[in-house]
């Protein structure tokens, strides 16, 4: 038999070999096409074939990625995926395993969305710090919406309920369909261009992204960021997001609302006008009663500052003055009389005569007062020194100790013993008595 030249393969191997080309030649790729045969067992994966007129191909989803689906995939329905291309080996049939799947229609525009969206940020159309508040009173307001939708229905059944006064103008455009963003567009800048607006509401009711792709034009929300008149964008539902939205001065998220942030309630307006009427009541009554109080005290000034009142004035001070200096006189007579009289007293007891007759007195009076004064002042100093012998003799110590008594001192120092907290056991003191002194050693102490 002759010997093969070439390895044999077993199918096993093929397979292996087959998948291994097939995910190396295909990186994730997307598919557009129409779902066939769509399964869904109890494991929670999800088998389907993706076909279009001339072929199809087998395609499988496992449950995690699965269960992010935001929409329930039928047969029929013509969707975009995302994935790779694989084989299954216990078939040998290639597949495409999905991570990723959108409705087609629907991702595309959501892609369109995102791509513009972000083109638009980068330029700054959507910058915060440049979008403007809306003015505080709104008196002329223009709608721009469908004149047979539901939304101008709900918007204009706001504004008459909460500001009947309110100046409305609804100029009615196309909100979907391939013409309605030009026709928006237009009616936007018309409207800005005629200054007679205070505010320019762009609005339409909610539906499929597809429906409301007309606010995405890139013209319109071009119109909108560069619009001199401030813009309200109330599109759709309040999960519904559009370019509009972004470039708008306000975002609402439902017609209804915007008109709720466009003007004010009339029973708050009402409620706010009796307030500022019961306030400016109060003020006026104080303004009143401080003028009242001003026009007082000016009239008691003017009468205070009339001819006859300043001359009765003067004539009350005159007189004052007049008492005040008739007493000043008075009293300084008085005075200088008083001085008089004690000068001449003063100079009648300084007289020479007199002065050496109080001499010649006082010299017949002390003749015989410093021998007495002598012998007094003897008597006096021999009662002190016997007063103060006596002292001496009852505060000596000697004394104390001659009746019997001691005087204990420390022997180290000579310091005296006054208390038993001056000496510890084994300290040696020395009592002084009468008739000599004792050598003592302690031995213990008791208070």
């Amino acid at each position: 038999m002759q010997q093969r030249s070439i390895d044999v393969l077993t199918p096993s191997q093929l397979n292996t070999l087959a998948r291994d080309l097939l995910e190396g030649s295909f990186p994730a790729i997307w598919v557009e096409a129409e779902l066939g045969s769509v399964a869904r067992p109890s494991s929670g994966h999800m088998y389907f074939t993706l076909k279009d007129a001339r072929a199809q191909l087998r395609a499988a989803m496992f449950r995690m990625k699965a269960s992010t689906l935001r929409f329930v995939p039928r047969e029929g329905m013509r969707v975009l995926v995302r994935g790779r291309v694989t084989l299954y080996d216990a078939r040998g049939e290639y597949q495409m395993v999905i991570d990723h799947m959108e409705e087609a229609g629907e991702g595309a525009l959501r892609r369109a969305f995102e791509e513009l969206k972000a083109r638009l940020e980068a330029e700054g159309l959507f910058d915060p710090a440049r979008k403007r508040p809306l003015p505080a009173h709104v008196q002329r307001l223009a709608v721009i919406t469908s004149p047979t939708g539901a939304a101008v229905r709900d918007v204009l059944s706001v504004l008459a309920r909460r500001f009947p006064l309110l100046e409305v103008d609804l100029l009615p455009s196309l909100v979907q369909g391939d013409s309605a963003a030009p026709q928006i567009t237009r009616l936007l800048q018309a409207a800005d261009a005629s200054g007679r607006y205070d505010v320019i509401l762009l609005t339409r009711g909610g539906g499929s992204l597809e429906d409301l792709w007309a606010f995405n034009d890139e013209a319109l929300t071009r119109a909108v960021a560069g619009s001199r008149t401030p813009v309200v964008s109330a599109v759709g539902h309040e999960t519904d997001l559009s370019l509009t939205d972004f470039a708008a001065d306000l975002r609402a998220p439902t017609p209804s609302v915007a008109a709720e942030l466009l003007v004010p309630d009339q029973q708050d307006l009402a409620r706010r006008l009796r307030r500022d009427a019961a306030r400016l009541q109060q003020l006026h009554r104080h303004a009143l009663g401080q003028a009242m109080q001003r026009a007082d005290r000016l009239l008691l000034r003017l009468n205070a500052c009339s001819p006859q009142a300043r001359l009765q004035l003067l004539q009350r001070r005159h007189a004052d003055l007049g008492r005040r200096l008739q007493a000043v006189r008075q009293q300084q007579g008085q005075q200088r009389t008083a001085r008089l009289r004690h000068a001449a007293a003063v100079l009648r007891g300084f007289h020479p005569q007199r002065q050496l007759e109080g001499l010649q007195r006082r010299l017949l009076a002390l003749r015989g007062r410093p021998q007495a004064a002598m012998q007094r002042q003897l008597q006096n100093d021999a009662l002190r020194l016997r007063g103060l012998a006596r002292s001496m003799e009852a505060v000596s110590p000697l004394a104390t100790v001659a009746r019997g008594y001691s005087i204990l001192t420390r022997t180290d120092d000579g310091q005296l013993v006054r208390s038993v907290s001056q000496v510890q056991p084994g300290d040696a003191v020395q009592a002084k008595v009468g008739d000599g002194v004792i050598d003592l050693q302690v031995t213990r102490t008791r208070s």
